[in-house]
Parts: C-alpha cells; structure tokens; sequence
C-alpha cells in the first residue's frame, strides 16, 4: 500500500537549515562591519559641517570658536551632533583643528586642520 503522502523529508529540511546557517554566518559580521562604517560616516560628517560653522563663525566674529561636544551647538547651523558622537574643536588666532570619534564605529578619529586643507584623514 502506498500512500500519497505529501511533503519535506528530515533530510531536505536538515539541508535547507544549514544553507540558511551558512549565509547567516556569513552575513551577520558584514552588517555589523557595514553598520560600523556608517557609526564612522556620522562622526566625520559632523566634524565637517561643525568645521563650515566654525568658518562662519569666524566670519561674523573674526575669532574661532573653542567647543566640545554639545557646546558646539553655539556655532551657527549647528542645531545638535548625531547621537554618541565625541567632537573636540580646538581654536588658534588665524586656524583651528578638530577631531571626531564614535565609540560604535571601527575606532578611527577623524581630523581636521584647516591650516592644512581641512579633513586630514580619519585614523
């Protein structure tokens, strides 16, 4: 007697279960080396828009600007930094520099000298 049994055997479910293992593996370090990246991405982004401000600024008050963090918020356009960013802008009497850091990102600091042409590298 045969019966017209309909379905997946142990061993086709068993094989589709370590291909979905396999990606998985392979996939999960990526996005959290994409998302990394993108943690990066927001600190360097943040240390040149508060770099335009400080040009601004010093455009208005013929001074840069000595700020960390959330004091960064006095420059003009600069409403807030992105969340977890740490922003350190240093002030000269004709240049500043800057650098940035996220602590979710790869563990780079972005810099800024402009004296020397703006973004130096992130590091």
């Amino acid at each position: 007697m045969k019966r017209n049994e309909k379905g997946f055997t142990l061993i086709e479910l068993l094989v589709v279960i370590a291909i979905i293992g396999i990606l998985a593996a392979i996939a999960i370090p990526q996005f959290a080396e994409y998302r990394a990246r993108g943690f990066d991405a927001r600190a360097k982004s943040d240390l040149r828009n508060v770099a335009g401000a400080e040009e601004a600024y010093f455009a208005d008050q013929e001074v840069y600007l000595d700020c960390t963090n959330a004091g960064c918020a006095d420059l003009p356009g600069i409403a807030s930094l992105s969340d977890g960013v740490t922003l350190q802008m240093t002030a000269a009497a004709t240049a500043f520099t800057g650098t940035s850091t996220h602590p979710k990102g790869t563990g780079v600091t972005c810099n800024w000298d402009s004296a020397n042409g703006g973004l130096t590298g992130c590091s």
